[in-house]
């Protein structure tokens, strides 16, 4: 099989160098027209802009999303802990157990979670056991909840 080379740039396409072939048509008051159309540099002038305009509410929602799996993570934390403290304290109050151990899981948590909060404070044999109960709020703390709660448990042996 042997190469051959063509001259006709209106069959192949044209060179680097080649000068346009309907070049002609580009004179006079179609070339103004035609400068929108034509390939270059400023052909794609503000697609930069409306390309990230296009995805701005896509990265909105993903922060948001992550900032909700944040709060979800933080809630469980504070559940845990509350209830371990209130165990304790609870275990290791003499008397008035029960008050004890609301107290102290109240004393762990920030305001916006601990007015939904519900604790469950009792004695299983030789273990003073606390569960706390708390609802996750949604995109800000103290404003707005959502129906689900979020349970921690703790036990600590009795004293005395």
């Amino acid at each position: 099989m042997t190469l051959t080379e063509t001259t006709d740039t209106e069959i192949r396409g044209r060179r680097d160098a080649d000068p346009s072939p309907d070049r002609d048509r580009q004179r006079g008051g179609l070339r103004g027209r035609l400068r929108g159309r034509l390939p270059g540099p400023g052909r794609d002038r503000g697609q930069t802009a409306i390309e990230f305009l296009g995805v701005t509410p896509l990265i909105i929602l993903l922060m948001i999303a992550l900032w909700q799996c944040a709060l979800i993570g933080y809630t469980f934390s504070l559940a845990g802990n509350a209830a371990d403290k209130a165990a304790h304290q609870g275990a290791i109050t003499e008397g008035l157990r029960f008050q004890e151990c609301r107290n102290a899981a109240e004393e762990h948590l920030p305001d916006a979670w601990q007015k939904a909060m519900r604790t469950r404070c009792h004695t299983s044999g030789s273990m003073y056991q606390a569960e706390v109960k708390l609802q996750v709020p949604v995109l800000v703390p103290g404003v707005l909840n959502w129906p689900f709660r979020v349970t921690g448990h703790g036990a600590y042996p009795l004293e005395g």
